[in-house]
């Protein structure tokens, strides 16, 4: 049976795709930080009518995102859905700093789902075809490539937003990399302002709903053959113009080799 690795899968639109992926056939590999969410999560898509298993992994700790992917590692894994994130935190938040050294968005948002993607394209090209979706956000602002750890004026939302520019940035290199592999990569936005614990956590009253996140982004996991594309709901879209900007695409290689 297929399987997908779906992170940040006990809350928000994570919790949304878990069971829906269950019932669609996929075994999914359930992550999340928490234990007893992960084993909450497990049951619901069991009750749904799927099967699940469940890992338990931080992925602001780069050692965590290594233990998760050699967990995988070599399973019947056909799709990989990069949605775990860190949002915008308080209004007027501090900046917080992972154990390794990073800027927590950074780090979570983008550092995290290239390790992970980078560990586990060798089963995924062996259970070709597969996909990869890289849940981002149409929130982008340019990297600020001489302060990328915003360690001079530090503002949440400016992080974040950074964070998921260089996410849609990097799908695009990756698409043209796996081009003619059989494994396609694509990004999107799934909603506006969706109903979460993230956006309630900045204050932001919601735009959208997770049902309406959530159809968008099983679409992309299930049925979207297409490669290296950028996704607003289920409506094809142009990210911020930095993302396909090949300057901007090459510094930011050389920043994550």
């Amino acid at each position: 049976m297929s399987e997908v690795l779906l992170t940040g899968a006990t809350s928000g639109l994570g919790r949304w795709l878990a069971p829906r992926l269950g019932q669609a056939g996929l075994t999914v590999l359930l992550h999340g930080r928490d234990k007893g969410k992960v084993e909450r999560g497990v049951a619901e898509v069991e009750r749904a009518g799927g099967r699940a298993e469940g890992f338990v992994a931080d992925l602001a700790r780069l050692a965590d995102v290594d233990r998760l992917a050699d967990q995988v590692e070599g399973r019947p894994l056909t799709h990989l859905v990069n949605n775990a994130g860190v949002g915008f935190g308080e209004r007027d938040g501090t900046r917080e700093e992972t154990e390794d050294g990073f800027e927590l968005r950074w780090a979570v948002n983008l550092l995290a789902p290239v390790r992970l993607t980078r560990a586990l394209l060798p089963t995924l090209k062996a259970n070709a075809p597969a996909r990869i979706v890289n849940v981002g956000s149409l929130g982008q602002e340019p990297i600020d490539f001489e302060d990328l750890q915003l360690r001079q004026r530090y503002d949440g939302v400016t992080a974040y937003r950074r964070s998921k520019l260089a996410l849609a940035a990097w799908t695009y290199d990756l698409a043209g990399e796996l081009d003619g592999t059989g494994v396609t990569a694509n990004c999107l936005h799934p909603a506006t302002f969706m109903d979460t614990a993230m956006v309630r956590q900045y204050g932001q009253t919601p735009f959208s709903s997770v049902d309406e996140g959530g159809a968008a982004t099983l679409r992309l996991i299930l049925d979207e053959t297409r490669s290296g594309l950028f996704f607003d709901g289920q409506r094809p879209a142009e990210p911020h113009p930095d993302a396909k900007d090949p300057q901007v695409r090459a510094r930011l290689r050389a920043v994550l080799e």
